[in-house]
Formats: C-alpha cells, sequence, structure tokens
C-alpha cells in the first residue's frame, strides 16, 4: 500500500516570528501599535491684553469672566487708575494675573522731556509695585506710539515695549459680534490681543469675552501672560 501523503500543517506565526518576518522586509504591513507616532504639534498660545484700567466696574467683570474659564491675561494700567482704584489692582494680581506699566496719564511719550517722561513710568511702577509687590518689567506706550527716543528711555529703565498684533479696535464701541469676529479672524499662535477694561464703557469687551475665550479653546488654544 502506498504511503498516505502528509497534510501540510497550516503556519502559524508567533509574535517573535512576525517581528522577525517584519524585520526582514517581506512586504507585512505593520500593525498600528508598531507605526511610527506622529510628531508633537507646538502649543498654540494666545495673549489676551487690557488696556487703560484698572476700572472698579469692568475690571471686576473681565476678572470674574477670566477665572470662569481658567484663562490669565496681562494688564497694562495707568498709574492714576490705580491709585483711584487699589484693590482692584490687587485683585488682578492675587487672580494670577499680570500687571504692567501703561503710563500714569497716558500721554504721548514721544512728546515729553525726559524728567516728564521717567515721572510717568516710575510713579506708576511705584503705584503698581504698592499693590502687588512686584515692580513691572514691560512698558505699553499709549496708543502705540514710538519712536527711538521712547525706545533708549524705556530701556534706561529696565522696561521691555509691548505692543500687541490684533486690535479689533473695541474701545470704539463696534459691537460685541464685531469685537468677537474681529479677534476670532485674526488670532494666529502667539497672537496679543488689545482689549480695554478702563477709559471708557467696556461693556461689549465683557460680552464678548466667553465667545473668545471658548471659540480659541475649542480650536487647541492655550492663554498665556506677558512679562510675568
Amino acid at each position: 500500500m502506498p504511503p498516505r501523503p502528509t497534510r501540510a500543517r497550516p503556519l502559524r506565526l508567533t509574535a517573535s516570528a512576525l517581528a522577525a518576518l517584519l524585520t526582514a522586509g517581506l512586504g507585512l504591513a505593520a500593525p498600528a501599535s508598531a507605526a511610527a507616532s506622529p510628531a508633537p504639534t507646538a502649543p498654540k498660545v494666545v495673549y489676551l491684553t487690557f488696556d487703560d484700567g484698572p476700572s472698579p466696574q469692568y475690571t471686576a467683570q473681565i476678572l470674574a469672566v477670566l477665572a470662569r474659564y481658567s484663562a490669565p491675561a496681562t494688564f497694562f494700567e495707568t498709574g492714576q487708575n490705580v491709585a483711584a482704584n487699589p484693590a482692584v489692582t490687587a485683585q488682578v494680581a492675587r487672580q494670577g494675573d499680570s500687571v504692567q506699566n501703561h503710563t500714569w496719564s497716558h500721554p504721548d511719550l514721544r512728546k515729553l522731556s525726559l524728567p516728564e517722561f521717567n515721572a510717568q513710568i516710575l510713579d506708576t511702577d511705584h503705584a503698581i509695585h504698592q499693590q502687588t509687590g512686584r515692580t513691572p518689567t514691560c512698558l505699553r506706550p499709549p496708543y502705540g506710539f514710538v519712536n527711538t527716543t521712547v525706545q533708549s528711555r524705556a530701556a534706561f529703565l529696565g522696561k521691555t515695549i509691548k505692543l500687541w498684533t490684533v486690535d479689533p479696535a473695541d474701545w470704539s464701541l463696534p459691537g460685541t459680534p464685531t469685537i468677537e469676529h474681529r479677534v476670532l479672524a485674526a488670532t494666529r499662535p502667539d497672537s496679543v490681543v488689545l482689549l480695554h477694561d478702563g477709559g471708557g464703557d467696556r461693556s461689549q469687551t465683557v460680552a464678548a469675552l466667553p465667545t473668545i475665550l471658548t471659540t480659541l479653546r475649542q480650536h487647541g488654544y492655550t492663554f498665556g501672560v506677558l512679562c510675568s
């Protein structure tokens, strides 16, 4: 009787054998867990800044919104408003926000003598330090007006000038939806957004904040402070 043919046994690969085949380059697709991980993306940070405060009405409202969304910000305050509302400046600092120098009375710094310039900055430093325990390291010149004289004088006083990249002109009261649209349309990673908490009616700015914060966070942004 002829010998019975031997039945071929199915090929069973152990995990180590499969790995060896992959290493040998046999054209087998790597399992998903073995695929290369995508490179981490850089964080998307935006810096919200508020000028011309503190205001006992609007700064307090803005702080409440920021706290609700766990979003820090930077406040460029005028010395005369700090002197008039010291407790509000102290509250800004306690909440973990940055308080920086926006001069004493909001003048065009390009037009001041050296003594006048120094008084605008140093008197504001003193007022802020009294309420926060910290001396501002940054200066935002009113209206963004800067020339080489302003730059050199600020540097001599140890100040870094900080301007902005996104300006929705909220001071002009264009309407809450317009403020929201202008900020959201122009913001990019590392944008510095100019808003206002003092110097007039800032109710539209307060009303725009929740949508701005929510939408930016939905698009992967986090919020940082300047000159901390």
